[in-house]
């Protein structure tokens, strides 16, 4: 079960030659690839092209209809050698996953791929996770274009440059043998518009015409003495070749030139804020007409020296506005001119910040400090936007006035776990453990588990990369003590990489440390795709293999599985043992509930379905007596809950706020399973809410409140009785 259903939306994928597509920049993409003749399409999920898959996975049928193979590949590094297809044949294959993490993982595939060439067009479709907005750490997918020789196309942010630059993306790759990287950020997957589209195209050679006719070229295998004819090769033929198309295509493009005796180059997918920005500064209007002379590189490698030496021909300056670090395009450019006699001064990292994503705050201000340089009478007499008046320090930029007022007033809130998560009670009995045995050191992991190294659980040292929460504890397998270590892991890191490089490997070199995986049911990282040990029936996958079963399968003897991770007592007991039985060698709890949000998603409609038809349907509810709370708040501090607040004390002699239960309570029952497994207060009670009522409830009901009623008069009665 994904994030959302693309269900309805993929009908569009069937629209033909001359009709209006409309509709977002992921579902483009799926049609542009239909449109080019695809014959295999695979990947890994991961922001911000999780959604890619999704779509994918609801057009299934129309793929199957065009005689498209699409898989869900265990990593991205499988993803990338499927494109081992397009090597001796003429297929087309795409795949996606998420950069640079994911061409992390790729990169020994990638890099075998681009040493033996293509024959059919493969393109790489990764989601440029970078900027504010990122989950990960801060890189660019550039330098692996650059290392391995791969094309990398950064296309304007719209639909039609988008569809264009997959279609011609994998003629770039046939006309040059070369695979091609397609980035996308965030802002380009979900840009909503309307291009003019084509018919959808069965490839005329199939996958059944290659199994059938089988081809083999030693010379396009990455072994020697053929690698060293594959480095001849990228630079002498599949180098010229590019250049050669790319300026015959004109996929980069020119915009104004001429209009100035300076010029601004960017990088396509930074297109809309640099108008945007000219905008402000009076330099464009609202229909991007620039006053300002642009070159857009809609391919940033490789940079075609010829279209470089025009465009600065007769310029005093440009300004390269290349997003990130290093300034790979501005040392080229520096390069190049300087070869080519051309004395334009360059601007670059001089006036925008060397880190940090280009928002359109720092573009406005990074294109003021470069117009007071080169053409301050542009300016003059001009009103600047408020964040064009605020300097910028080098070290990578000032807050905005909005976001220095609001820092003010809003109480900061790091992200972490969702209502009702099964996860939570997790962290919440390892700090009951830690009550007893003491701290230990966590390796943690990705996934939503992470949130476990921030408030209130503070859990965890280190993370290493995708299922390697196991194996960032390597080193810590010593005789010399006897405490033990703990890892975190999930399902989706579990079957990613864990399964090898974490549970493999300590059972190999005879590890006695304690790993947890975490199986929820999903990927619920990456959106809630299924995974081989969900529960959930697919109809195109193979899912329910039990996490347990595979870990003995490579020789773990110790394994325990607690199937409801809310029982707090369970999972404080299982860590218990895990922590200090006396049984030698690597030691795995498999703590499965099911994702919370994804089982609202599933359970919600149903739910509001029942009620309209009428049937009974009970929902449970947990709520704290104020009279009874001690304001203690170590429900607060043992879950985390966010719907666990506090509250004004009802209570005149007392000061202390009281915990509360606001409605987003799910009724996982968690705080409750909490205040009991650490002795807490009794303060917490559990209700439920019934829609369309049976004669049995409403009778019960009007019981209960009889004998309340009764009960409550005699206390007051009581209490006038004191006060006479």
């Amino acid at each position: 079960m994904a994030e959302r259903s693309f269900a309805n939306e993929v009908g569009k994928l069937r629209l033909g030659a001359g009709q209006e597509f409309r509709g977002e920049g992921i579902l483009a993409v799926t049609k542009a690839l239909l449109q080019s003749g695809v014959s295999y399409v695979a990947g890994y999920q991961g922001a911000p092209i999780s959604h890619l898959m999704d779509v994918l996975t609801d057009a299934n049928d129309i793929l199957r209809e065009l005689g498209i193979r699409f898989e869900h590949s265990a990593s991205e590094a499988t993803a990338a050698a499927t494109l081992a297809a397009s090597v001796n044949y003429p297929l087309r294959g795409a795949v996606t996953f998420k950069s640079t993490v994911g061409t992390n993982v790729a990169s020994d595939a990638l890099a075998n791929l681009a040493s033996g060439g293509v024959t059919g067009g493969a393109l790489l479709i990764v989601g440029e996770d970078y900027g504010e907005g990122s989950s990960i750490m801060q890189e660019r997918s550039h330098a692996f274009a650059m290392k391995s020789q791969v094309w990398l196309l950064d296309p304007r942010p719209n639909l039609p440059s988008i569809v264009r630059a997959v279609e011609q993306g994998f003629e770039l790759s046939e006309a040059s043998r070369t695979p091609v990287m397609l980035e996308l950020r965030i802002r380009a997957c979900h840009v909503h518009g309307s291009f003019m589209a084509s018919d959808n195209r069965r490839a005329d050679f199939t996958l059944k015409d290659a199994i059938e006719q089988p081809r083999r070229d030693t010379e396009r295998i990455a072994l020697p003495p053929s690698t060293y004819l594959h480095e001849q090769e990228k630079v002498k033929q599949r180098w010229p070749a590019a250049l050669r198309f790319i300026q015959e295509r004109g996929l980069n493009e020119f915009f104004a030139d001429g209009a100035q005796d300076f010029g601004i180059v960017l990088q396509g997918g930074l297109y809309n804020g640099v108008l945007r920005a000219l905008e402000l500064l009076g330099l464009a209007d609202a229909f991007g007409r620039s006053r300002v002379p642009l070159y857009v590189l809609n391919v940033t490698y490789p940079l075609v020296d010829a279209e470089f030496t025009r465009f600065c021909e007769g310029k005093r300056a440009i300004l390269i506005v290349e997003e990130g670090q290093p300034a790979f395009i501005e040392q080229a450019v520096h390069s190049m001119l300087r070869r080519a006699d051309v004395q334009t001064r360059v601007h670059g990292k001089d006036c925008l910040p060397m880190a940090g994503e280009y928002t359109g705050g720092v573009l406005v201000q990074g294109l003021t400090r470069f117009l007071q340089q080169v053409a301050p009478a542009l300016l003059a007499g001009r009103t600047l936007p408020a964040a064009a008046q605020l300097p910028v320090p080098a070290t990578g930029g000032r807050k905005t006035i909005a976001i220095q007022d609001a820092a003010s007033q809003v109480h900061g809130r790091p992200p972490s776990f969702c209502t009702g998560c099964p996860e939570r009670p997790i962290f919440t009995a390892i700090k009951l453990v830690e009550r007893e045995l003491g701290t230990h050191h966590v390796s943690c992991d990705i996934g939503c588990h992470l949130f476990s190294i921030l408030p209130p659980f503070n859990i965890g040292a280190t993370t290493m990369g995708y299922g390697l929460g196991w194996a960032g504890a390597a080193a810590f397998n010593t005789p010399d003590t006897g405490k033990r270590t703990l890892s975190i892991m999930g399902d989706g890191g579990f079957w990613h990489n864990g399964l090898t490089s974490g549970v493999g490997n300590a059972v190999f070199n005879k590890t006695d440390n304690v790993l947890v995986v975490i199986d929820n049911g999903y990927s619920a990282a990456t959106g809630g795709q299924d995974l081989l040990s969900s529960g959930a029936a697919n109809p195109i996958r193979s899912t329910r293999h039990p996490i347990e079963k595979a870990v003995r399968g490579v020789g773990v003897d110790w394994v325990r599985t607690v199937d409801h991770t809310y029982s707090l007592e369970r999972m404080r007991d299982a860590l218990r043992e895990a922590l200090t039985t006396p049984v030698k060698g690597p030691k795995v709890i498999v703590a499965s509930s099911e994702c919370m949000l994804n089982k609202q998603r599933r359970v919600r409609p149903l739910v509001k379905k029942a009620i309209g038809e009428g049937r009974r349907v009970v929902r449970e509810r947990f709520g704290v007596d104020p009279d009874t709370c001690t304001g203690d708040h170590s429900c607060i501090r043992l879950s985390g809950c966010p719907s666990l607040t506090i509250r004004d004390n009802p209570d005149p002699l007392r000061r202390d706020p009281v915990a509360a239960v606001v409605d987003s309570c799910v009724g996982c029952g968690l705080c409750g399973e909490a205040a009991h497994a650490a002795v807490l207060c009794p303060s917490f009670y559990r209700a439920e809410i019934i829609n369309n009522p049976s004669r049995w409830d409403r009778w019960k009901q009007r019981l209960r409140r009889a004998v309340i009623g009764w009960l409550q008069a005699r206390i007051e009665r009581r209490l006038e009785g004191l006060a006479a």
